[in-house]
């Protein structure tokens, strides 16, 4: 069947306060402020036309959207308001935003700015007419028409952007694209309202607590100067600083992962009550995610998830409209509060050391692949060989943390310095102290033990050298040629790249621009993106082939895990299918290790 593609911009009111810059997506059109002022439609090759307020209803009810596909730029938006304000589905969604993301990560996204990358035409441009409409509820005929010459020449841009892109564009990328935005627009999660306001107020007034008990005034406690001061005169503590990264200036060390502060509460254990209040008031992430959580629900609970695709330049997804899911912590209420709809469950899989799994195989190191083939315990294994005993991840957690630690961060060159501030941080695990020579002697095993991971890095380097050098293009590297060599950019074997703009050699040490700013690269990191961007292809190739499941919907993913909504019924045959159809190999790397856990619950409890 042939589709009819629709490619549409909405023009809505907005003023000062209420916009998209101040409000989630949502929050701007469930408002009482929402209002339309018109709509550009261009139907396949057609002229677009302009339909404005008082037209809008029947125009898009002409249209047989199962039939057609929709083309926006940033359809998070104009594919809500069909959604929220007209219950439209249409038969498929492009993205133009999304595509241009794609192709170029390191770059703006903006209708703007692409069409000034991709076309040398100068009618090709964006306006400004917007701007003359800002506050203005029911436009004058003058500015209108204004608006209206504005919004065709928008949804001009975006079909030209489309048809520019979609050649050669992936259609598993493309799928990709579609799935995120049903995500958004079609979400199959509710959320538990109930339980996430008790939890909210069980949060403050735990905080309430911890304030009183440590007898120091809140304002006290929220401001950096007023606490140092208070450190001082009071308790006769000498403040801990540091020096900003950001401004090379010496600031406050009060951070819950700064070392000195770490170091202080150490040495005082007596004001115990003190830090912890000091922590809990600086800690506002709970209730703001969960303000989030509350106004990103609908009436009839279901909770609209936003995705970015495309977040990092290896292509990995990313939090979006004010709501990061990415970071919630596991097993947290927050997580509790995101639920099935009645007669369902929530489907988890999550991908078991996926990226270390993808070091092993890209790197052939053949004795690493067989611990994770054979289920052995890699972290513990390797903690072994650092402390000269048997590990056992039960009884010797923090040294399996110290393992862990090694081979998930030394895999892509971290140095003894940086791997013994990974462990004081305690920003991931137990707080571990490890002097210098054990650092260093760590690091240096970890080298010896995985030579071909060490040696890959070295390939790394040459790789960003033939990136600059036209006379390498086209060389590979990786079995069946698994990444192709191109200008400032490697390709990937999904047929998307991993790109580095402007990459260059300046003094022996490589950079590239991201979004105009200059980003060292260096062969460890290379290799890191190159990982993350294989690992991030297969678990989005097997997102995919669950959603074509009859029964289940991909709600969303977070890092390497799948969460789906499906029915009660045989929920262990679905799990099996689900974690089966997830460890089958890509066609590009056969011999590649994939183990996944999972499990189901009438919440997103994982």
């Amino acid at each position: 069947m042939v589709m009819t593609l629709i490619t549409l911009d909405f023009e809505t009111y907005y003023d000062v306060q209420y916009q998209l810059s101040k409000l989630t997506t949502m929050e701007y059109i469930r408002s009482d402020k929402f209002k339309i002022w018109g709509v550009g439609i261009k139907i396949d090759n057609n002229d677009t036309e302009w339909y404005s307020h008082d037209e809008v209803e029947d125009c898009l009810a002409a249209i047989n959207w199962q039939e057609a596909d929709l083309v926006c730029h940033n359809a998070l938006f104009d594919a809500a308001i069909l959604a929220e304000r007209f219950e439209i589905f249409p038969n498929y969604y492009y993205d133009t935003a999304c595509m241009a993301r794609g192709l170029s990560p390191n770059t703006s996204a903006k209708l703007a700015e692409v069409a000034k990358r991709l076309f040398d035409d100068e009618s090709m441009r964006k306006g400004d007419e917007l701007v003359k409409a800002k506050g203005i509820v029911d436009l004058p005929p003058e500015i209108e028409s204004e608006i209206a010459k504005y919004c065709i020449q928008d949804v001009d841009l975006t079909y030209a952007i489309y048809s520019k892109l979609l050649p050669g564009f992936p259609q598993s990328e493309l799928n990709l694209i579609d799935a995120t935005t049903r995500m958004f627009c079609q979400p199959s999660l509710v959320l538990d309202r109930e339980r996430l306001i008790q939890s909210l107020n069980d949060e403050i007034a735990n905080k309430e607590k911890k304030i009183e008990a440590a007898g120091v005034e809140r304002a006290v406690l929220a401001s950096n100067p007023k606490f140092a001061e208070y450190l001082q005169d009071e308790l006769g503590i000498v403040p801990p600083t540091k020096t900003s990264l950001q401004t090379n200036k010496e600031t406050f060390a009060f951070g819950k992962s700064d070392p000195a502060f770490i170091q202080m509460q150490e040495m005082y254990p007596q004001y115990k009550s003190i830090w912890d209040a000091r922590l809990t008031v600086k800690s506002r992430l709970k209730e703001t995610r969960a303000s989030r959580l509350l106004a990103a629900a609908r009436s009839d609970r279901k909770l609209n998830i936003p995705l970015k695709y495309y977040a990092a330049h290896t292509g990995r997804f990313g939090g979006v409209d004010r709501l990061n899911l990415q970071n919630m912590p596991r097993g947290s209420e927050l997580r509790k509060c995101i639920a099935a709809p009645d007669g369902h469950l929530v489907y988890v899989a999550d991908y078991s050391n996926i990226e270390a799994r993808m070091l092993a195989w890209l790197a052939d190191e053949q004795d690493l692949l067989q611990q994770f083939a054979s289920g052995t315990d890699v972290y513990a294994a390797f903690a072994s060989t650092i402390y000269s005993r048997e590990i056992n991840g039960k009884t010797d957690p923090t040294e399996r943390f110290v393992g862990k630690t090694a081979v998930l961060g030394l895999g892509y060159g971290m140095g003894w310095r940086k791997f013994q501030a990974t462990l004081s941080s305690g920003s991931s695990g137990p707080v571990v102290e490890l002097p210098d020579s054990e650092a260093m002697s760590v690091v240096s095993n970890y080298r010896s033990k995985f030579y071909k991971i060490a040696r890959l890095w070295k390939v790394a380097d040459q790789m960003l050298a033939w990136m600059i050098n036209e006379a390498y293009h086209g060389n590979t590297y990786g079995p069946d040629d698994l990444l192709c060599i191109e200008k400032n950019s490697i390709r990937l074997p999904n047929g998307m790249s991993l790109n580095y703009t402007n990459l260059r050699n300046v003094n022996g040490e490589y950079e590239y621009e991201r979004h105009g700013k200059p980003i060292k690269i260096y062969g460890g990191k290379l290799v890191e993106n190159i990982i993350q961007a294989l690992a991030r292809i297969v678990i989005t190739d097997a997102l995919l082939q669950i959603n074509q499941l009859n029964n289940l919907n991909v709600a969303f993913t977070v890092h390497d895990e799948i969460i789906a909504v499906g029915p009660k019924q045989d929920p262990d045959t679905i799990m099996e299918t689900i974690t089966k159809m997830m460890e089958v190999r890509p066609p590009w790397a056969s011999t590649l290790p994939l183990a996944v856990e999972g499990g189901y619950a009438d919440r997103y409890s994982k």
